[in-house]
């Protein structure tokens, strides 16, 4: 795989040096150790392309171009299936896939997978297959629906497939215990993969945008789905995030993360179906499309979960353990993720005992890191309409925008609810 940023000198490799994703830790990397049948060549061929689009987002720094933002990135993809992702249709989704993603110009092409790039896959005939295959991050949402799942009645194995995330595996293993203790009857298996590239050898920096993860830790569970012949991937997030209505003018479109968002799953299939073979064909489905935050807690605290358990998972988008120097939390508490988390906790348990590591409505919080509480405040005092929901990513065609509306009005109630215990905050502080 090779990249170029925008006004290229020269093609960069991202395999086979200490800069890209190590030939020697393949394994890891992949997770191969663990399926249980063979992977059709255009499934390895996508997660093949996830990674190098991962590997050049992380690459090409947004602060290296004019507006701090678009960026024009060139790819160059080694795959098996050459003729058939090199044909105009397939090209075409997926350059339009990569740009509703982050927001940037993508040309990719193509060229043979031969010699020494084949990586053929690890097949264990033993290991057992499973039914259902769904993303698991630890997070609120996906424990959620592990622990739906994992209750359901089906002898029939359910397949979590973990992306690790840096310095949070522990927390990760945790929040996939709490599955465990559920005891259903139904076995629950965990595929950890890794998701981390090298530095580029410029001693700075990565970019921290990174809005392809989504595509990369979609293709890791579709490639896991087609070995276990599994023709659905779930992955959950809630309705409210996945759509994520930008607070102010400035978080539209990519610049907030919408990679569940129905649209983008929505392109991704379209992707899909152009590029795979009809009898290993896979599509991917939010299941809690249709939830708020707290509807996605109180379905947990139905599945068997303890607040406790709620309390212990990941929602932040800039965790403090991810800080130099930082405190062993896992949730910020100020960031957009979290204040939807405090909600939905709210609205599940009537209460919210997660250590966090800031309050958003405390006085000595530096400006900067109040600006999401800020917007949140703002947005909620606004009004919102139904055409509010037309004017950013567009919905997919055959979604009904008064559904959509009817339940970002549900997760602004919800949110609601911070700002009155702000303003009781703020009394018996002055008091």
């Amino acid at each position: 795989m090779a990249w170029s940023s925008e006004r290229p000198t020269s093609w960069r490799p991202l395999d086979g040096d200490r800069r890209g994703v190590l030939p020697g830790r393949e394994r890891r990397i992949t997770g191969r150790h663990c399926l249980p049948g063979s992977v059709p060549d255009w499934a390895e061929d996508l997660f093949r392309v996830a990674r190098a689009a991962f590997i050049a987002d992380k690459y090409v720094r947004r602060t290296g171009v004019r507006d701090r933002w678009t960026r024009r990135i060139s790819l160059a993809v080694p795959v098996t299936e050459h003729e058939r992702w090199a044909s105009a249709v397939v090209r075409t989704h997926l350059t339009a896939h990569l740009q509703v993603l982050t927001g940037d110009f993508w040309n990719v092409n193509f060229r043979p997978l031969t010699g020494h790039y084949v990586e053929e896959a690890m097949v264990s005939p033993d290991e057992p297959r499973a039914a259902e295959v769904a993303l698991f991050s630890g997070g609120l949402d996906s424990l959620s629906w592990a622990a739906t799942r994992a209750r359901a009645a089906d002898s029939r194995p359910l397949l979590l497939v973990m992306f690790r995330e840096i310095g949070l595996l522990r927390l990760q293993q945790q929040v996939y215990k709490a599955v465990e203790r559920l005891g259903g009857a139904r076995p629950v298996l965990l595929l950890p993969m890794s998701q981390t590239p090298a530095g580029d050898g410029s001693g700075s920096r990565l970019e921290t945008s990174s809005r392809t993860r989504g595509l990369l830790y979609a293709a890791g569970a579709i490639r896991a789905a087609t070995a276990h012949g599994v023709s659905t991937v779930h992955i959950p997030e809630n309705g409210q995030l996945a759509l994520n209505p930008p607070l102010t003018a400035a978080r539209s479109a990519a610049c907030s993360t919408r990679s569940v968002h129905p649209r983008t799953l929505g392109s991704l299939n379209a992707l899909l179906t152009a590029v795979s073979d009809t009898e290993s064909s896979v599509q991917v489905v939010n299941p809690l499309a249709q939830l708020t935050k707290g509807e996605v807690c109180k379905a947990a605290r139905d599945a068997g979960l303890t607040p406790s358990d709620l309390e212990s998972t990941l929602s932040c988008g800039k965790p403090p353990t991810r800080r130099s120097g930082g405190p062993p939390i896992a949730n910020c508490g100020v960031c957009f993720p979290c204040l939807v988390r405090r909600s939905g906790l709210l609205h599940a348990n009537g209460t919210d005992d997660t250590r966090y590591g800031a309050s958003p409505w405390a006085d000595d919080l530096p400006l900067d890191r109040g600006a999401d509480w800020r917007a949140v405040q703002r947005w909620l005092l606004g009004r919102y309409v139904l055409t509010d929901v037309l004017t950013d990513t567009p919905l997919p065609p055959g979604m009904d925008p008064v559904v959509a509306f009817e339940l970002i009005r549900r997760g602004r109630e919800e949110l609601e609810r911070l700002l009155r215990i702000a303003a009781v905050a703020g009394a018996a502080d002055a008091a």
